[in-house]
């Protein structure tokens, strides 16, 4: 019963804090991305790079600055990967392996950061500094930016203009993940995570074997993991290990972070809009989803049949101690809920249940609250689908926010969400087709499915996490599961940009006696019900053959 009463006030507590930075961070987003002026350092970096802020740019215009900066940034990371050994603070490590430096370039880059490799026995200090954490913060703004631009086609009228790329770049970056990742290192410096530059230390453990241990700058680059939904770790261990994630309290403090900006964009969308009422009422369905997610995934967790976890009181293998079984798994909830992808525990280790709902979160799309923006974007493009929906059921023309939602809306809007589920399909069906694959699995039967079906989930939907039975440093699984994280990122964003510049060109509908309100609960349900529907029917006969069948055996 204690055990039980201390998940409810972590989780409770949790809630509350969210939902106090609603309104503030909200507000406070609203204003950096509709606001005019420039501080002092913008306009320096403005003309560095040669940008006009005050210049608007078309969905292309936008979707091409997109492009170019995340092609360049992939081209960069990989080649300071190649050439660590020439760099300072390298540590001494040689060059990562051309298939591993393009599978982690794509990965930090589309805000994925899956990593098939050992961060403090692969990566000198500088990489991870200057190459890792930089895009941790980069791929977070591209994702806040490529929402606003969407939240703006809803708000403007009749222009082709998104506002400028590049302006909301370095505004987020300036103005909302700096600032707010420089107070957030502080607090978990004191907790008790490292920042530093030591050299490996050499170590004995309690039996005698030999041990060395790497420091670094762990506490700067893990806030930004966090904050920028990221999740990828200084190390292997990701949040497990004490030097990133010292305390349970600095574990509550994690969770937080990767969602409280993602839980408050609907509030900058409702600003935006002009109506706080639509801001909360996507606010609701995110909240909705993640609470039957958190609540299904402790329970499976807590009280899974078999001799062991019933003699325990829980399935407690693969779980940190420190934390315990429902704190680990309300972290689990939420960095697969959030596209953060960091870990606490083992994945690979929940029960078969458990993990499912891991999955299917993702395949969610991530939208409760969803990654950085791509939460937001995806939770409207579900809206959107919904009043299109709805629209049939009456015989009326469906709209959104004063726009019609027609046959080239829907078009993008179901476009979006095929591409993710493509990926992931046909992604796990050819590496199940051979030994290219398959090599990589430490598990047959429908584990060793649900491994590689749970591997091409997490790289599609730009999450990260992964069930550690699976060898993916192999060149197949570095390669595949970078080209699912590319196009799993960068076709979605594109068509989002597309629905964006349809929605700006348009005129405002005037509300009638027809007009779906899309603020109240029974819209809630509908797009609640809308997202279950869409996974089930395109994921239900994967999980079947994987954790359900695991489940049932």
């Amino acid at each position: 019963m204690s055990t039980t009463i201390a998940a409810i006030l972590f989780t409770g507590s949790l809630v509350i804090a969210l939902a106090v930075a609603y309104r503030p961070l909200g507000d406070y987003m609203y204003r950096v991305y509709t606001g005019t002026g420039q501080s002092r350092v913008e306009r320096g970096v403005f003309r560095l790079i040669g940008i006009r802020p005050d210049a608007q740019q078309t969905w292309r215009a936008y979707a091409r600055s997109v492009l170019a900066f995340s092609v360049v940034s992939v081209l960069f990371l990989y080649g300071f990967q190649r050439l660590q050994e020439h760099l300072p603070l390298s540590l001494g490590f040689g060059p990562v392996v051309p298939h591993q430096a393009w599978n982690t370039a794509t990965s930090f880059v589309t805000n994925t950061n899956w990593q098939s490799y050992s961060g403090e026995s692969t990566m000198g200090h500088l990489v991870q500094m200057a190459g890792l954490a930089v895009q941790n913060f980069a791929s977070a703004a591209v994702g806040m930016a490529v929402a606003i631009a969407l939240v703006r086609g809803f708000a403007r009228r009749r222009t082709d203009h998104l506002g400028n790329f590049w302006v909301d770049l370095i505004r987020g970056v300036l103005r909302i993940l700096l600032p707010f990742a420089f107070v957030g290192a502080l607090v978990l410096i004191a907790g008790g995570a490292v920042q530093n530059f030591h050299d490996p230390y050499p170590l004995q453990t309690l039996a005698g074997a030999r041990q060395v241990m790497t420091g670094g700058p762990v506490a700067s680059q893990e806030v930004i993991k966090q904050l920028g939904t990221n999740g990828g770790g200084f190390y292997n261990a990701n949040s497990a290990h004490p030097f990133e994630n010292p305390t349970p309290w600095t574990n509550w403090f994690q969770i937080f972070l990767m969602l409280v900006i993602s839980v408050s964009l609907p509030r900058t969308f409702g600003r935006m809009v002009g109506s706080d009422r639509q801001g909360y009422a996507i606010v609701a369905v995110m909240a909705t989803l993640a609470i039957v997610s958190l609540t299904l995934i402790t329970v499976f967790q807590m009280s899974h049949h078999g001799t062991v976890p019933t003699a325990v009181g829980a399935a407690s293998e693969g779980v940190e101690t420190r934390f315990g079984v429902p704190n680990s798994a309300t972290f689990a909830g939420a960095t697969t809920l959030s596209s953060t992808g960091a870990v606490d525990s083992a994945h690979d280790s929940y029960t078969s249940l458990g993990g499912m709902i891991g999955m299917f979160n993702m395949m969610l799309g991530e939208v409760a609250p969803g990654g950085t923006g791509s939460g937001l974007y995806g939770m409207l493009v579900l809206a959107v689908i919904t009043v299109f929906v709805a629209g049939l059921m009456v015989g009326r023309t469906p709209e959104y926010l004063g726009k019609k939602i027609g046959s080239r809306e829907i078009k993008f809007a179901a476009a979006y969400f095929l591409i993710t589920p493509i990926c992931v399909l046909v992604g796990t069906a050819v590496a199940m087709a051979g030994d290219w694959g398959r090599r990589g699995m430490l598990n047959t039967g429908p584990h060793g499915l649900s491994e590689v079906l749970y591997a091409f989930t997490s790289a599609s939907n730009n999450n990260g996490s992964a069930f550690g039975g699976l060898t993916a440093s192999t060149p197949f699984y570095d390669t595949a599961l970078g080209l699912a994280m590319a196009i799993g990122r960068f076709l979605p964003m594109i068509l989002i940009l597309a629905l964006a510049g349809s929605l700006a060109r348009q005129g405002r509908i005037p509300v009638s006696e027809g007009t779906l309100p899309t603020y109240r609960p029974q819209f809630v349900g509908m797009v609640v019900g809308v997202a279950v529907i869409l996974v089930a029917l395109t994921f239900l006969p994967a999980l079947a053959l994987g954790p359900l069948a695991e489940g049932i055996r």
